[in-house]
């Protein structure tokens, strides 16, 4: 038995480490390649470092490029790893270039694929992420969903009943792991921020940060907000580049900085008032704390964050976002539940899954 488990970006290296750590806990072999999709040390090395994981045992180094490019050389790399080592099963995260890649590569060498966080469906194609996600799925011989959500689709999508496994969310695991070493670390006062009075933003899709004009108009809602309490916004350099192309006025209560490893990121998200942004995960990661979120989008793959978490879809309404900024702030934001199996095991039941579908003895 070998397990073959592939990250790429950012976004994978929260959802795989439990399952890192749970297959090690096990004594199951494994292997590690990050893709290198991204690749310099403040969205990748550090993020290693504090979740605990291994240094990867294969590091592909694929860099920056458009899709296409990324995910052909992926697919190459990919392709040479698995013939060189025959892994009994392959496992992508999410729903990155590097997840389609590798599980594209697998299935043509005939090799099984495991999917974790299967089955969302934002039902807009004009995201790659979504194309990423569907053909995933369809090459995958375990399906790992998140939310109840997630089985619906696959079902809808005739994918059949013995492949879907619903597990729970591994990023809900990394979390849990480490808020308490989060919170120890008070990254708030970094940045002179009283705790429970500051809002977080983060923006990084295409149609928030490459139209002028939509960027424009996130950066007039986030001076609105930091009129009324101070606004934290972890902008990537290329981001920033454009905003100080537009030279715009804004408040100093509108703070601006580097992006931030993950246990300074999860410390500020624990404590802020609420937080505004285009993510998925920190949809999925606010919904777990019990935070405020406003996304900044018109859809998302994750409605159980909405159906029962904390989550709110506003888009770019201005007049929406006041309102429910002005709600947050009169303490009348609902409560919110944690969704069913996000409870800080979902690695341990991903793992029966891959032991059961390896002919792997599971430990008494």
């Amino acid at each position: 038995m070998l397990v073959c488990n592939v990250v790429g970006a950012r976004p994978n290296f929260m959802k795989m480490a439990p399952v890192v750590h749970e297959l090690r806990r096990r004594s199951l072999p494994q292997l590690l390649v990050h893709t290198g999709q991204h690749y310099d040390a403040a969205m990748s090395q550090v993020f290693f470092e504090e979740l605990g994981m291994p240094e990867p045992d294969v590091y592909l180094g694929v860099g920056s490029g458009s899709h296409a490019q990324q995910t052909a050389r992926v697919l190459e790399a990919m392709e040479s790893i698995c013939l060189e080592r025959r892994p009994t099963l392959v496992v992508v995260a999410g729903d990155v270039n590097s997840t389609l890649a590798a599980a594209l590569a697998a299935a043509k060498l005939g090799l099984p694929v495991a999917h974790l966080e299967a089955g969302l469906r934002s039902r807009d194609r004009s995201m790659p992420e979504e194309i990423n996600r569907i053909l995933t799925d369809h090459l995958s011989d375990l399906l790992f969903t998140t939310e109840e959500d997630g089985n619906r689709n696959l079902r809808r999508e005739g994918i059949s009943e013995t492949k879907i496994c619903f597990t729970g969310n591994c990023m809900v695991d990394s979390l849990r792991r480490h808020q308490d070493a989060a919170l120890a670390r008070r990254p708030w006062e970094s940045y002179r921020l009283p705790p429970g009075e500051y809002a977080l933003l983060t923006l990084h899709r295409p149609s928030n940060v490459d139209s002028q004009e939509q960027l424009t108009r996130s950066l007039d809602t986030a001076a609105w907000i930091a009129g009324r309490m101070p606004v934290l916004f972890p902008v990537h350099p290329r981001t920033r580049q454009r905003i100080e192309a537009l030279a715009p006025a804004l408040p100093d209560t509108l703070c601006f900085c580097d992006p931030l490893p993950y246990l300074s990121f999860l410390g500020l998200m624990a404590r802020a008032r609420f937080v505004l942004t285009d993510s998925g995960g920190i949809q999925e990661e606010t919904t777990a704390l019990g935070v405020p979120c406003l996304t900044l989008r018109r859809n998302t793959e994750r409605p159980a964050t909405i159906e029962l978490g904390t989550n709110l879809l506003v888009g770019d309404d201005q007049n929406q976002i006041r309102q429910a900024v002005d709600q947050i702030c009169r303490g009348e934001w609902k409560q919110g539940q944690i969704p069913p199996l996000w409870d800080g095991r979902a690695a341990e039941r991903v793992v029966d899954a891959i032991a059961s579908f390896s002919g792997a003895s599971r430990p008494t």
